[in-house]
């Protein structure tokens, strides 16, 4: 059995139930209502793994808010970063003179967001944040600063709550994992 059909079979572990993940969002909101108070920002959505995440947190902003996707990929049907960054998708609209507010799923080597505040520092934006969901201290291999933060996990493999594993899991309302490394 591949290790594609093991993950097929298997359900994976509650990591953060959704309970949390809902309370920590609404608290993320606030901060983030805090600081743009009467500012008008420009969310952008790292596709695929953080559309859930995205759609949750904009509908408890109260600033003014106008939504962007950028596709990226580094990961392709692997359980592990391949440390090359894809532009799947870029972004619509110019950036310049906005305030961005980068929305991630999970920053895990930090490579793949430092690739992104990059690319967008070089569109002259106003300032740019980053709000993720999820961080693993222990795997950054870039110096990446995180805004807003939902929670740190450790090193484990995560899917659930828009993160998937070659395509399956992204519909769970938590965030899960398996037991075993793959």
């Amino acid at each position: 059995m591949s290790s594609s059909d093991e993950f097929s079979v298997k359900q994976p572990k509650v990591l953060i139930p959704e309970v949390k993940i809902q309370q920590r969002l609404s608290e993320l909101a606030q901060e983030i209502n805090v600081d743009y108070a009467n500012k008008p920002i420009m969310a952008i959505c790292i596709l695929r793994g953080s559309f859930i995440f995205f759609a949750d947190l904009i509908r408890q902003l109260d600033v003014p808010v106008t939504c962007d996707f950028l596709g990226v990929s580094s990961y392709g049907n692997r359980s592990v970063t391949s440390g090359e960054v894809k532009v799947t998708m870029d972004i619509a609209e110019p950036l310049e003179g906005k305030h961005l507010l980068i929305v991630e799923d999970i920053v895990d080597s930090g490579l793949t967001l430092a690739y992104i505040l990059n690319m967008f520092k070089t569109r002259r934006p106003a300032s740019i944040k980053v709000c993720s969901l999820l961080l693993k201290p222990e795997s950054l291999k870039a110096t990446v600063d995180v805004d807003y933060l939902g929670f740190k996990i450790g090193s484990e493999f995560v899917v659930g709550y828009g993160m998937d594993y070659a395509g399956k899991y992204r519909n769970l309302p938590f965030v899960g994992y398996f037991e075993h490394d793959h």
